[in-house]
């Protein structure tokens, strides 16, 4: 299962998104009404075309998982858990734990903090190393933009890791054995078509197993 696919959906995985264009792709009135009042970007109407195409399912992993419990052998997450504070994070770790089998394993691809860090000890560029971690959002002023965070809500981080931290994350909500993992390696047993260096220039990967 590939949570929080955005445009690349893993072929012969179950591939779930929580973007807006997912939820209201097939809610063609709502979502009519949406791209004429412009409160949806030229970027989520595309994913929303794309959407109709059945590749990515809904699914907001903070809740719930629409699956059921030990249902699948591997769960792989790429730039979704920085996009969840840490009540969130504590949620979907909660929810992957249910819905993998027993020695199932967890893969999770984040921005990498250290390289950012790396990067600023390097250029000292504060602009460009806040810019770079997500962390700073714009407010809403217009309506538009108001109506837009409500509908799809923030696309920024709200939170920031690197190997050892992320390593902790999932050992304290009940994963064992949490390794780095090098881009291009794993521990799933049959990864398929999965993408084992996605992003592989700013992103540190950590696995686990369900005990």
């Amino acid at each position: 299962m590939n949570i929080g696919c955005g445009r690349t959906p893993t072929p012969g995985w179950l591939n779930f998104d929580n973007s807006a264009s997912v939820r209201f792709a097939k809610l063609t009135p709502v979502w009519r009404v949406l791209a004429a009042m412009n409160v949806l970007t030229p970027a989520q109407r595309s994913f929303a075309e794309f959407a109709r195409t059945g590749q990515a399912r809904y699914a907001d992993a903070a809740r719930r998982i629409p699956l059921p419990g030990a249902s699948v052998e591997a769960l792989y997450a790429s730039h979704m858990l920085e996009h969840l504070d840490r009540s969130e994070a504590a949620r979907f770790l909660a929810e992957a734990r249910r819905v993998l089998t027993r020695g199932g394993i967890l893969r999770l691809g984040v921005p990498d903090i250290a390289l950012y860090v790396h990067r600023y000890l390097e250029d000292r560029d504060a602009d460009r190393f806040v810019e770079a971690t997500l962390l700073a959002a714009d407010k809403p002023r217009t309506v538009v933009e108001r109506l837009r965070t409500l509908v799809a809500g923030s696309r920024h981080h709200h939170w920031m890791y690197d190997g050892a931290s992320l390593c902790r994350l999932v050992a304290a909500h009940g994963f064992a054995d949490p390794r780095v993992m090098a881009a291009g390696t794993t521990r799933i047993a049959d990864p398929g078509e999965l993408d084992l260096a996605e992003r592989q220039g700013d992103t540190v990967y950590v696995e686990a197993s369900n005990p």
